[in-house]
């Protein structure tokens, strides 16, 4: 049976080891971090998912505002408030919820947050030094993988690792922190051809193709370790609606450990964020000048240093 990797469990620590760096900040005379979220329009799922960034802020002493913007807002409006946003002292982390309205560039504006404040990782700047190993903020799905990845893989070094799926949101960066641990990592695809082939040599396996168990029991060589990223409400034989993952989960109990669809990834992705933000704010309020301390931003060495038991 493999043993169940809890993301749950793991996403408190981390953010009990960030409510601690918080009241360590406040207890200096630094300013309390701050984290904004813009939210265009009325999607459900995105007023669903602010709500529980804002309540998960406050459960860890982070600052948090919101600007709800209606669905008709324009490109310019967005634009010109995310640039205040940038040069408000107060504010260390911003987040544009998408999706965004068909009417608005969601490049353009991702791009225009401040790569020292764009606590998901997603800047062009942010991206670039993530595959370059300089520094900058992670985003926040791919460092919650790594730190779930922590907690049960003793040593990186040489491991085989397959990555399924190559979004620029999740597959990439992750192929780019699993890299950086010196793993020999294989990103696969849609149109890859014998996958099942490639990921039974896997010690290593991140699902995140979302394609609804895609991955079978006989994918999986025993083990190996899987990080389940997929989420997708599929219809079960009994009826009724249930979540499922990328993995096909009773097929893979042969694995070493695996992590579960709901409760894995899904709660590190927040728990990361407000990771983000705190290091956000501490690097923003050094003394020295934004310049020379980005660099020492959230980074990929951040999984190590959050990992249970460091």
């Amino acid at each position: 049976m493999a043993e169940k990797i809890d993301g749950r469990s793991i996403a408190a620590q981390l953010d009990e080891k960030t409510k601690a760096q918080v009241d360590e900040m406040v207890a200096a005379g630094m300013h309390r971090p701050g984290l904004t979220v813009i939210l265009v329009g009325d999607d459900g799922a995105s007023q669903v998912y602010v709500r529980r960034k804002i309540k998960a802020c406050e459960k860890v002493g982070i600052t948090s505002t919101e600007h709800r913007l209606p669905a008709d807002t324009s490109q310019e409006d967005l634009l010109t408030l995310i640039d205040q946003l940038n040069n408000d002292p107060q504010v260390h982390g911003i987040l544009c919820q998408v999706p965004l309205p068909e009417h608005i560039d969601t490049r353009l504006v991702l791009r225009s947050i401040a790569p020292e404040k764009d606590v998901d990782g997603f800047h062009p700047v942010n991206v670039g030094r993530l595959s370059t190993g300089t520094g900058g903020i992670v985003p926040c799905t791919p460092l919650g993988v790594m730190i779930l990845l922590q907690s049960v893989v003793d040593d990186f070094v040489g491991k085989d690792a397959v990555v399924i799926g190559k979004s620029n949101i999740v597959g990439k960066p992750v192929a780019n922190l699993l890299l950086d641990a010196e793993c020999t990592v294989s990103v696969t695809h849609i149109y890859t051809k014998n996958l099942p082939e490639i990921a039974r040599k896997a010690d290593i396996i991140v699902a995140a193709a979302g394609a609804p168990e895609l991955v079978k029991g006989d994918w999986v060589k025993p083990g190996a370790v899987i990080i389940d990223v997929g989420i997708t409400r599929i219809m079960g034989e009994d009826g009724k609606e249930k979540l499922v993952g990328d993995v096909a989960f009773d097929e893979c109990q042969h694995a070493k450990a695996i992590t579960p669809v709901p409760g894995g990834v899904g709660p590190m992705t927040i728990a990361c964020l407000l990771a983000n933000t705190v290091q956000a704010a501490k690097a923003l309020q050094s003394e020295a000048s934004k310049a020379d301390h980005y660099a020492d931003a959230p980074s990929r060495s951040m999984f190590t240093e959050a990992a249970p038991g460091n």
